[in-house]
Parts: C-alpha cells; structure tokens; sequence
C-alpha cells in the first residue's frame, strides 16, 4: 500500500500540502508540467533521394556542414554531408555524369536540397553587419549591407525544392585538394587559382559561392580555360534538363520541378531518405 494514508499523521498532512502547491504552481504555469515527447522530425516525401544512391560516382564536398563558407561555420539544418534531390533531379544528373566520364571528367556538389531553417541561418547572418569574419574571401567588393540589395541573399531559395544543385567538375583521375596555407582563407575568391583556397576541381575562374560578377556565368572577363570548363558544365547540363542561374556559374536547377512551389524544411542527413528507393 502506498500513499499518504500509510505515512504517520504529521507527514502524511506534509505530503498532502506538499502535493497540492505542486499541482496549484503547475496549473498557474509557474512549474512546469512533464515534458512530452518531441515530435518526430519531418522526412523528405518519398520523391526525395540521396544523390549517391542514383549514382555513386559523382562527388560531394557539402560545404555548408563544415566552417568553410561565407557564414563561417557550420549552417542550420546540415546534419550530414549528403546531397538530397528529387528523383528527376537526380537521375538527369547521373546522366550527364554520364557524358562527362566520356570525356575525362567527373561531376562535385557542392550543395543541393537546402532546408527552410539554413536559408534563415543565412539571412540572420546577412542582417549581422558585425560579422564580417569570411569578407576578404567571399566578398571583398561587397558590402555586406548591400547583400540582399544585390541579391546574393534572399529569404526563399529554389534549393529548398529540391531540384536545384551548386555543381562543378573535377578532371579525372580526381585527385583530393591540397590543404590550404595559413592566410589562404583570406585570399579573394577572384585570385587566381594557386592563390586561393584550394580545391580539386577545375579552373571556373573564381571559387564556389563567390560573391562578385565574375561568377557570372557569362561574364566577357573569364576567357580561355576558365571559359571552356563553365561551358563544358553547362552544356553537360543543359543537355539533360538543367537551367542555369546567370548570377552563379554552379547554380542548376533542373525543369520541370517536381515541387514548384514548396520550401522544405527537412533536415539534410540520411535519415530524412531512409527507406527511400533509388
């Protein structure tokens, strides 16, 4: 038997005034009741695939799960360094993997389904004129208050689609980057290729997620090599579907999308497609 009936007199009426402030503070709110279960976080709707179960061949380097961005460090949402497409998307993107092996060379993302909860990591940075830790080699010739102004940041993305990709190409035999020198990180993304952060891919002129015209896809500056990979790129691209955004020489989204007009928010990690067929 338990309760306070079988307690002595004295605490048994303790346990009972005891009890009953406990249940008067609960019910004002100033303690508060057993928390319940967290809601199970959402998963990707079944048209939804991990890129390396479409095809395994193309690589990934996730820059939003590391500290190596403009942000500086690692962004909402980015549990795991895994490229989540819709299934058209991906599948369009295995075949001009395809066309591109043909020619000595492989396919990198950078990036590609963004949930909602990164887009706003990304525009509370932009807001925090203070936080310029990443300027010199993201956006030296920006202000950081003219971002959304120019269009580098906005408050809805199309890679939160889920048919939008920041790609580029490696030659093959991919060999990994070298690891940077002290200062590199300081470096414009503009300079020359040995000059700035490293990486294995080739010659585009600038570095991913550079914040200046040069990344313009089109720009009359970029000539010779430079020219020649963005449009080997884009015209691998192109042909299975994909637009390019002129503003980025590695932002494709292929059409039509799946889902035109929704933002999701899922998490990018493996669980989101797990159970998902290729």
């Amino acid at each position: 038997m338990t309760g306070s009936a079988s307690l002595p007199p004295m605490r048994a009426r303790l346990a009972v005034a005891l009890t009953a402030a406990v249940t008067a503070l609960t019910m004002t709110g100033a303690v508060p009741a057993a928390a319940s279960a967290p809601p199970p976080e959402a998963k990707a709707p079944a048209a939804f695939v991990a890129l390396g179960s479409v095809d395994p061949t193309i690589l990934q380097e996730m820059r939003y799960v590391r500290p190596h961005n403009f942000v500086g460090e690692p962004v909402d949402g980015y549990r795991q360094p895994v490229c989540i497409l819709t299934r058209p998307a991906a599948e369009a993107l295995h075949r001009a993997q395809v066309r591109l092996l043909r020619q000595g060379y492989s396919l990198k993302v950078y990036d590609c389904y963004r949930p909602q909860r990164a887009v706003d990591h990304f525009v509370r940075w932009a807001k925090d004129l203070g936080d310029e830790r990443r300027k010199a080699e993201f956006y030296p010739r920006v202000e950081k208050s003219r971002l959304f102004e120019e269009g580098y940041i906005a408050e809805k993305s199309g890679h939160s689609r889920g048919s939008t990709m920041d790609v580029t190409i490696v030659r093959l035999p991919a060999l990994p980057a070298p690891r940077p020198r002290p200062g590199q990180e300081s470096v414009p993304c503009y300079a020359p290729r040995s000059e700035r952060y490293p990486d294995n891919s080739v010659d585009m002129g600038t570095g991913f997620d550079c914040f200046d015209t040069l990344s313009h896809t089109d720009d009359p500056r970029i000539q010779g090599v430079q020219r020649a990979n963005r449009d080997r790129l884009k015209s691998a691209l192109a042909a299975e579907g994909f637009v390019n955004l002129p503003e980025e020489w590695w932002h494709f989204t292929h059409k039509p999308e799946l889902f035109p007009d929704t933002y999701f928010d899922f998490p990018v990690a493996y669980r989101s497609v797990l159970g998902h067929r290729p």
